[in-house]
């Protein structure tokens, strides 16, 4: 589709400028926050550095093992291939069916660097449905890429790898706080459709955060001759329980459909090694914002992901940074936010930032786009979004 590119006052762009550079240095502050007990914690990451493969095998809990067989899984015959079945009767769709056990050594950087987008374009019917709540389209904001090494710049952003039907896919996500676990979160804020297909579909499977992927920010050809502690140098993070909204299980389709505006899930998850919670090995996490500011009040968000759709490949982190207007796709559904941004797909899930007093907090993250990659959009995180995220956080969060 094509969009339209309204001219901008030159004054409105320095402000754009000014708060662009306040809100990359708060996530920059934010990011290196990290009490380790290590000397060295500002030079290097903090865990799986030294373990090999074989430490501290994880069993499939007896929960899990117990769920799968009550829908005709054996735990074995699963993790020898059988989750490549996506027989209707074996792909699992309901809120309470979600199950995940680890399959060690799955994801491989050669797998990880093959995983394509889940890209969710919508038609030019859909873009313009109701457009007397939506604001113009704005002009693109030229992706740039996040400065090197990651877990200094963006420590609590990752890309989020999972598989589908079609194959190997990957979105990006976010290091959250959990509230009832101050400092020991393992909550990862993303996007509904990163772990659910919506509409006729289920979840998921073998659904993995890596947080700082390509921590050098490194080319393919260099990542060749990496070794895994570049690659994943927090290690992988198996989810062991997954959330996102009735309204995008029900809704949710190819194209966004009427599951955009709540597109949005919170995982809860565990290290494939180690003990270490996700927030303790990162160094930090970010609170996340449910007061759905108004856009023309919101002052500049930010949105970081791994675009993996060309001109991209996948392997580079980067970030756009905008005032967002509104898109409203029907008069019935929550406004989106919208930004000017050519990231393309592989940025889904990815969270967008904005500050706060200071403190930088998730405020939306990134559900869908135009077919030319001029903007994104994701949905205001409102009680329906608080919801699920004080649910994982009550009921997982100290698993």
């Amino acid at each position: 589709m094509r969009s339209t590119r309204p001219s901008f006052a030159r004054s409105r762009g320095r402000r754009r400028v000014l708060a662009a550079t306040g809100l990359m240095a708060a996530l920059a502050l934010t990011a290196t926050a990290c009490e380790s007990g290590d000397d060295n914690a500002a030079d290097k990451p903090t865990a799986g550095e030294s373990r090999s493969p074989g430490d501290d095998k994880i069993e499939i809990p007896a929960d899990i093992a117990d769920k799968l067989k009550e829908h005709g899984i054996d735990v074995d015959d699963w993790k020898d291939g059988e989750w490549k079945n996506w027989d209707k009767d074996k792909w699992l769709s309901e809120a309470a069916d979600f199950v995940n056990p680890v399959i060690e050594g799955l994801w491989k950087p050669e797998r990880m660097k093959s995983a394509e987008d889940p890209a969710k374009t919508i038609s030019a019917k859909d873009a313009s449905a109701d457009q007397g709540v939506s604001d113009p389209a704005p002009s693109p904001v030229d992706a740039t890429r996040e400065k090197t090494p990651y877990h200094e710049s963006a420590a609590p952003v990752g890309k989020v790898f999972f598989d589908s039907p079609q194959g190997s896919m990957v979105c990006s996500g976010t290091v959250v706080k959990d509230p009832r676990n101050p400092g020991k979160s393992n909550l990862v804020w993303t996007a509904g459709h990163c772990v659910h297909a919506g509409g006729g579909g289920g979840w998921y499977r073998n659904i993995a955060f890596v947080p700082a992927y390509n921590d050098l920010g490194k080319t393919e050809a260099e990542l060749g001759t990496a070794t895994q502690q570049e690659i994943a140098p927090y290690g992988q993070y198996w989810a062991d329980w997954a959330s996102t909204s009735n309204e995008w299980i029900q809704g949710g389709s190819e194209s966004g459909g009427a599951g955009a505006a709540y597109d949005y899930a919170v995982l809860h998850v565990k290290p494939e090694s180690g003990s270490k919670s996700l927030e303790e090995t990162v160094g930090t996490a970010l609170d996340v914002d449910f007061s759905t500011p108004a856009a023309a009040d919101s002052g500049a968000m930010g949105a970081w992901g791994y675009p993996a759709a060309p001109p991209y490949n996948g392997l580079i982190m980067h970030k756009c940074v905008d005032r967002p207007g509104r898109l409203s796709l029907s008069p019935n559904l929550p406004t989106m936010y919208r930004i000017g941004c050519t990231m393309t797909g592989g940025s889904s899930g990815g969270g967008w930032f904005r500050v706060i007093n200071g403190t930088t907090k998730l405020v939306s993250n990134t559900s869908i786009g135009p077919a030319d990659n001029t903007w994104l959009a994701g949905p205001q995180l409102g009680k329906g979004a608080e919801a699920i995220y004080d649910q994982m956080s009550e009921e997982y969060g100290d698993k």
